[in-house]
């Protein structure tokens, strides 16, 4: 009885600590992203060479997310995140240092590359957790991103209110994020190999079942990176909104994602993922109608909320339900999330392309489609589905081996 409450008691510490990961990495994100015109005027780059250059950090992710898998089997679970996540915060400092054009892709593909492998790294550790718990928690910890990633863009938007050099900033705050996420690490399972477990290829291409669960990530991920980058232009241009209103917008819709991520795995473990999804599917379709149609900026911003209410659970959800897809859990969240990480890439310029040729309107409409696939593939989560209505759930010594010697 004694080793179960202590089973019990760790896999609880290591839920807190692994949301403490999750807040971190996202606090490097938020606080790099309010630092970019700083950072394109140190560089000199012009707006055409700034876009080229924010396409390497998805490049460097997706080809350095296949290692992480190897770098766990290797060195055990707990070391590993302990150094991917030092090396994505340590790399926040790079851009900011980087004179000129080389050399700021040079440090965003390093950038990119770090954030890639920390990312697959935390989220198999939190499919693992799930397990042991027998719940949802993956929207959850997805909410503690959001929010790190809210805290580090205030913090960084102060900085640039006060005129600080991002050098400066970035030094301190990647010092300081390092120094929690390696404190966060102390608490993570330390899941290591068995004997005769055979390590993960350095790279495979992505199994069959995560390039399915991948394209409803690839969905959600479009939308939101759609909403991210042109809700205020959208509001703006097609509304005639002012640019405090417009960017209220973007704030609105990052804030409308973050609550739902942190409330969404009460819902999961009610209703279970598939129906989740196709509800949540539901929302974002009528966010997009909402959009399409508005007439009066408070239509639109009624629309981008539901928007990202909509796909708030859905990547987590991908995650989780690729974590437990096949024998390969590591190499199966990699390849959802070299598809998400690509989709992000492609949503914005698509979206300002297809504006380009005809109009913002009929861009979102783009939007609202891809947003009918979460309804209509919900099902391919099913195995994301731990707790359906009935289900019986294992306890926590039992719902996954440990792998610890």
């Amino acid at each position: 009885m004694s080793a179960v409450l202590n089973e019990r008691q760790a896999v609880k510490r290591a839920r807190y600590a692994v949301a403490a990961v999750f807040a971190v990495h996202g606090a490097v994100t938020g606080s790099f992203a309010t630092r970019v015109p700083w950072i394109q005027d140190h560089a000199s780059v012009s707006a055409g060479q700034l876009g080229l250059a924010l396409a390497f950090p998805a490049l460097g992710a997706s080809l350095a997310m296949p290692l992480a898998g190897r770098i766990s089997h290797r060195f055990g679970a707990r070391t590993a995140l302990r150094g991917l996540i030092s090396l994505w915060t340590l790399s926040l400092v790079l851009p900011a240092l980087s004179p000129n054009l080389p050399t700021l892709c040079l440090s965003l593909f390093v950038y990119g590359a770090s954030a890639g492998m920390a990312d697959v790294a935390m989220n198999a550790l939190g499919v693992e957790i799930e397990n042991r718990l027998g719940k949802s928690i993956m929207s959850g910890l997805h909410g503690m991103w959001s929010a790190g990633a809210l805290i580090g863009a205030a913090g960084g938007t102060l900085a640039a209110h006060l005129g600080s050099d991002a050098r400066l900033h970035h030094a301190l705050a990647a010092a300081t994020l390092t120094i929690l996420g390696l404190v966060a690490c102390r608490w993570v399972l330390d899941l290591r190999p068995t004997e005769d477990e055979e390590p993960p290829p350095r790279f495979a291409l992505p199994p069959k079942s995560a390039l399915v669960i991948g394209a409803i990530g690839f969905c959600a991920v479009f939308a939101e990176g759609a909403s991210l980058d042109w809700s205020a232009v959208y509001l703006r241009d097609e509304l005639g909104t002012s640019d405090g209103l417009a960017a209220a917008s973007t704030t609105g819709f990052m804030l409308t994602m973050a609550i739902a991520r942190l409330v969404g795995d009460a819902v999961v473990n009610r209703f279970g993922a598939v129906r989740t999804v196709r509800a949540s599917g539901a929302l974002a379709v009528l966010g997009g109608v909402l959009i399409v149609i508005a007439e009066a900026p408070a239509t639109a911003m009624a629309g981008f909320a539901l928007l990202g209410l909509g796909i708030a659970v859905v990547v987590p959800l991908c995650f989780a339900a690729a974590g437990r897809s096949g024998p390969n859990p590591s190499q199966a969240i990699a390849g959802v999330a070299t598809i998400t990480y690509t989709s992000g890439l492609v949503a914005p310029s698509a979206i300002g392309t297809l504006a380009q040729a005809t109009s913002l309107v009929v861009s979102f409409g783009l939007v609202t489609v891809l947003a009918c696939g979460l309804t209509g593939f919900a099902g391919v989560l099913r195995a994301g589905d731990r707790d359906r209505p009935g289900a019986k759930v294992s306890p926590p010594s039992a719902a996954v081996p440990d792998r610890r010697p």
